[in-house]
């Protein structure tokens, strides 16, 4: 009991003491603190020679406890450059502190700055002038009462901001919490550092490094003001769980030359990948590593605009993976080793990047390697690569923006090694040499552009410098299979270089192939398309795109191909593409019965597609080709009404858009045609034509052969006058011609002969005897006018006042020879036309 007495009373005591202390140093604070902001002033005048601004200033002992701290609120500091209002730097605060016993001696030393919530803007100037030389030494002070003595500096929150424009190198460097002791004893200074800060950028001639890193830092350093030197000692540099340790000396005279030592541990891919400018790592920047990642190098050398240190880095990595984190596939199992050099000129030109011994395993699949590339000015690659992979686990590594998955197996062996800037003028040269092969087993690759997946490729293919040998690359696509034999040439040129041209010979064989399943497109093609098209998705379900870049020399041989209702077998031909022209000169297939040859080219380098063909169908059943093209879009004449064996020469020039469809008011063509064995059933205007002819004559129509040349052009089918001999008893010889429009609208000419001498039917109670009974071959004239299934039969009076004309011409011309001859003729007898039509 008597203890705890005690104790309470020592606690009391201590607490009393504490307090009492605070007190005096209040009261001491209260009565001095003009004083001390007097002398602060004095001094600070002393040494300062440019303009600063202070919205506040106060002496608190609680801000910076233990320390007593002069308080300078919003304070503004011009830069030391003649004539400039810019500010050197902005802070909510800075806190100039001294030891609490100087209140008691009297005589005040400040020995620490802190800096909080600012900015500060440090520039050279492009005439290396500086901005920051705004605090200078002086010989005297106020009385010796208060003098600086700076041992410590602390940043909080502070923006730095060094722009050297002399050197273009530019710092940005957000301080969260800094403190820098200094220890100067003429004439170094120490300064030891420790603290967290962000680094935005460190640019040093147009190259960032260290971008958006967060670091923490634990360094010392000597300052040689005389030798204008820096020591560092062995530092470290910590970003994530990387370590860095740097040391070696920077002298900065005349000119900045380097000689520094750094060595990284436990360090990644990504905490390597973060020294560099991102220009150099944007492809690699997402990828990550685990395992044993080092290196260590060497700067040596002056840092200018003319002239550059020497570099030479050496890494490696053992054992580690490589992988990316939005895919499951990685390289595991990773050992390289590697260097880069500016070389002995400090260069581009001496520059070197070696990757030797590269070995790893990819899903337990091995693979290994060399690269080499040197002289970065006029570069020399030399690549070796051997490996055996599956395709979906290289594509979950490195995904390829075309392809959406695969699957299957590939083994490569390559070797590449030549100049770059002889490639690309001569990727055939002698100077490059190239060669490897790929083989591939059941692979599959599914495009995002195409609805249907490629499956079951197969295939070796042999590199040569710069082409490539196929050998039995087989595969399907959908419904269809394929086989090629023959070269790729160009393809490394094609594959690394803008502006190539890949072009393919071979022999393409084919046991069936599905048109419609190969120019399909995607529905997110098909939609985008159709949207530029004005169309619906439905109706631009294909995507006929030439490549720009494409040249074909095909032989082609295919057992069977479709197209929407289209069937043929036996096709065979050359296919030529070049400049977005696809041509045929002897293209030839069996469908419908007959035969097809086709030669003509397809013009694919305008948003219209120009289809140019001669076309010959040979004894062609003319019911299955309607049948095939649909009825050619209309419904007044199909399948079911014609038969017959057609065989006709097409010349034809047809516009279609990118989804194959046809432009018909662009359409242009001669058809001479030749229909034998024909047989015209149930055809409605021929139907209208019972008044005179039995109608089941009329329903099947008979007719060995019709001849004629048909034109389109503007949408319209010309047909010239053409005579058709048919079975009918009456209608031995019928005569047509006339136009059918794209749109259905019709006007045909008939010529029907009704046969010698006047009978019941040749008798109308409104038009009277068509022809006399002593007229050789009395014929009715008629028109069909209209759309289908809406169309009229009418007499044809042009035509009929033309025949009473050529017939009253031939007349007197007989009349004129019996005059001549002595004898007489009876005169034929005529009937005026009518307009009305036949209400049949």
């Amino acid at each position: 009991m008597e203890l705890r007495k005690k104790v309470a009373r020592y606690l009391l005591g201590a607490v009393a003491g504490i307090f009492l202390l605070m007190l005096l140093v209040v009261g001491v604070l209260y009565f001095y603190q003009d004083k001390i902001i007097q002398l602060f002033l004095a001094e600070a005048n002393q040494h300062i020679k440019t303009k600063v601004a202070v919205e506040k200033i106060e002496v608190t002992w609680w801000e910076q406890f233990p320390q007593i701290a002069i308080s300078l609120q919003n304070v503004e500091i011009t830069e030391a450059v003649p004539g400039s209002t810019r500010p050197l730097a902005k802070l909510k605060k800075i806190y100039s502190t001294f030891a609490l016993w100087d209140l008691l001696g009297g005589s005040y030393q400040i020995r620490e700055i802190h800096l909080e919530d600012g900015t500060v803007d440090v520039r050279v100037l492009p005439n290396g002038d500086v901005n920051y030389h705004f605090f200078q030494a002086a010989d005297t002070t106020q009385g010796g009462k208060l003098s600086f003595d700076l041992q410590h500096l602390g940043l909080k929150r502070v923006h730095l901001v060094y722009a050297d424009e002399h050197r273009s190198q530019r710092y940005e460097v957000q301080a969260h919490n800094l403190t820098a002791a200094l220890e100067v004893e003429e004439p170094v200074i120490t300064i030891k550092a420790k603290g967290d800060a962000f680094i935005h950028s460190l640019n040093v001639q147009g190259g960032e490094f260290l971008k958006q890193k967060e670091i923490t830092l634990a360094s010392q350093l000597a300052i040689h003001i005389q030798r204008k030197q820096i020591s560092v000692q062995p530092s470290d540099i910590q970003i994530g769980k990387a370590v860095y340790q740097v040391g070696g000396e920077i002298s900065f005279g005349k000119q900045t030359v380097l000689n520094m030592t750094a060595k990284g541990k436990n360090t990644d891919v990504q905490s390597v990948l973060a020294l560099l400018p991102p220009r150099f790592t944007r492809q690699l920047a997402q990828y990550r590593s685990n395992g044993d990642i080092y290196f260590e190098g060497t700067v040596k050398g002056e840092v200018s605009s003319r002239r550059s240190p020497f570099i030479d880095i050496f890494f490696g990595a053992r054992g580690a993976s490589f992988y990316h984190p939005d895919y499951k596939e990685k390289l595991e199992a990773l050992t390289l080793e590697g260097r880069f050099t500016n070389g002995v000129q400090h260069s581009s030109h001496t520059s070197l990047l070696e990757l030797r011994n590269i070995k790893g395993k990819l899903r337990g699949k091995p693979f290994s390697g060399q690269v080499l590339y040197k002289n970065f000015a006029d570069p020399y690659l030399q690549v070796q690569l051997k490996a055996d992979v599956d395709v979906a686990h290289v594509l979950g590594l490195f995904p390829v923006a075309e392809i959406r998955s695969g699957s299957g197996q590939m083994q490569v062996e390559l070797a590449f090694a030549g100049n770059i800037r002889a490639f690309k003028s001569n990727p055939s040269g002698a100077a490059i040499k190239a060669d490897g092969e790929a083989v591939l087993r059941q692979v599959n690759l599914q495009f995002r552009k195409h609805p249907t997946a490629f499956r079951g490729l197969n295939g070796t293919f042999i590199l040569r410098k710069n082409d490539v040998a196929v050998s039995d690359f087989s595969g399907r696509l959908g419904d269809s299979d394929f086989l090629v034999n023959g070269y790729f040439k160009n393809v490394l040129a094609w594959a690394f270089l803008k502006g190539q041209h890949l072009r393919i010979e071979a022999d393409v064989t084919s046991r069936s192939m599905n048109l419609d399943q190969i120019l399909a497109a995607s529905e997110k093609v098909a939609a985008v398309t159709a949207q530029e098209e004005g169309k619906s998705a439905k109706s631009s379900a294909y995507a006929f795109n030439m490549p720009a870049r494409l040249e074909l020399d095909l032989n082609a041989s295919i057992g069977r191909v479709q197209f929407r209702r289209f069937r043929g077998k036996q096709l065979h031909g050359q296919i030529r593409l070049k400049d977005k022209v696809l041509s045929t000169p002897n293209f030839a297939l069996q469908a419908a019965g007959g035969s097809f040859k086709v030669r003509g080219s397809m013009d694919a380098r305008n948003p219209r597609i120009k289809v140019s063909s001669t076309a010959t169908l040979t004894d062609i059943k003319v019911d299955t080709l309607f049948y095939v093209f649909e009825n050619f879009g209309q419904t007044f004449i199909t399948q079911r009404h014609l038969h017959g064996d057609l065989s006709a020469q097409i010349d034809s020039d047809i516009y279609l858009d990118r989804q194959l469809t046809p432009l018909t008011n662009l359409v242009q063509a001669e058809i001479k045609m030749n229909l034998r064995n024909g047989q015209l059933l149930d055809f409605a205007p021929m139907q209208k034509l019972s008044a005179f002819i039995d109608r089941r004559e009329l329903s099947n129509l008979r007719f060995s052969e019709i001849r004629n040349n048909f034109y389109i052009q503007g949408r319209t089918v010309y047909i010239p006058e053409m005579e058709i001999k048919s079975s009918a008893t009456r209608l031995s010889s019928i005569s047509v011609s006339g136009t059918h429009t794209f749109d259905q609208e019709m006007d045909y000419r008939v010529r029907i002969p009704l046969g010698r001498g006047p009978t019941k039917r040749d008798k109308d109670e409104r038009f009277g005897v068509v022809a006399a009974s002593t007229a050789p071959n009395p014929n009715l004239f008629l028109t069909i006018k209209g759309r289908e299934g809406n169309f009229k039969v009418a007499y044809d009076q042009e035509k009929v006042k033309t025949k009473v004309a050529a017939d009253l011409k031939q007349e007197k011309q007989e009349l004129k020879q019996l005059i001549q001859q002595g004898g007489k003729k009876e005169e034929k007898k005529t009937v005026k036309p009518s307009t009305e039509y036949f209400d049949f």
